[in-house]
């Protein structure tokens, strides 16, 4: 018999029981080292975009209704409320924001800037813009999803429940999986489920065309 062997015939039940009840908390520090929180000072460095009209006086993500020439942001992970200072890397302009929404979807972009924003570090003409991200203070609100696989597109966010059902009797005949989503009084229209972030920009272009205010939607 093998040495390895051995030792593991030596095992008594209640030495194997110690054993199974220490991989919970083995895998729960793997976990944790795993992902780490965003702390003050940490830095990332990516290309930003913006978005205006098309959700100004819609909710956020955090609820808070989009205001376009705000300084705030949307961001994959972020929690909501985090403060951050985004600075361009290519005329040096800065600009503090709050994260209060989730985006942007398009492969290749860190964080969706509200045109006021974009205005302050003078991208908003470009749309696009290296920059440096600094976190000045993590906000108290969750954390977005660090791995998603599934995405949906939202076209519409009522107070009033009639005019979400309005909306989807509208859109069901040519989108068949089409629900309203129930929370914090709000009654959003959403369609589709996609496993790929590109197949849900596709369908939000399609959408847009329709006259519909579509944005991109990850799903935890």
């Amino acid at each position: 018999m093998r040495g390895s062997e051995m030792e593991h015939q030596r095992l008594t039940p209640i030495s194997r029981g110690l054993v199974w009840l220490a991989l919970p908390l083995l895998m729960a520090g793997c976990a944790t080292n795993r992902y780490e929180p965003p702390r003050p000072g940490a830095t990332t460095r990516g290309v930003a975009s913006w978005y205006g009209k098309d959700f100004h006086g819609k909710p956020t993500a955090s609820g808070v209704i989009y205001d376009m020439y705000g300084l705030t942001a949307a961001h994959r992970e972020l929690p909501l409320g985090t403060v951050a200072d985004v600075q361009s890397l290519e005329n040096g302009r800065k600009v503090r924001v709050e994260i209060n929404d989730r985006g942007p979807f398009i492969r290749g972009r860190i964080i969706d800037l509200s045109y006021g924003a974009a205005r302050e570090l003078g991208m908003a003409d470009a749309g696009l813009a290296k920059v440096e991200i600094r976190i000045v203070s993590v906000g108290g609100g969750p954390s977005g999803p660090i791995r998603t696989s599934r995405y949906t597109v939202q076209v519409g966010a009522f107070r009033d429940r009639a005019n979400a059902v309005e909306l989807e009797r509208r859109l069901v005949a040519s989108y068949p999986d089409v629900k309203i989503l129930t929370a914090d009084g709000w009654h959003r229209v959403r369609v589709g489920i996609y496993r790929k972030s590109g197949e849900a920009e596709d369908a939000r272009r399609t959408l847009l065309r329709e006259g519909l205010d579509a944005r991109v939607i990850a799903l935890p």
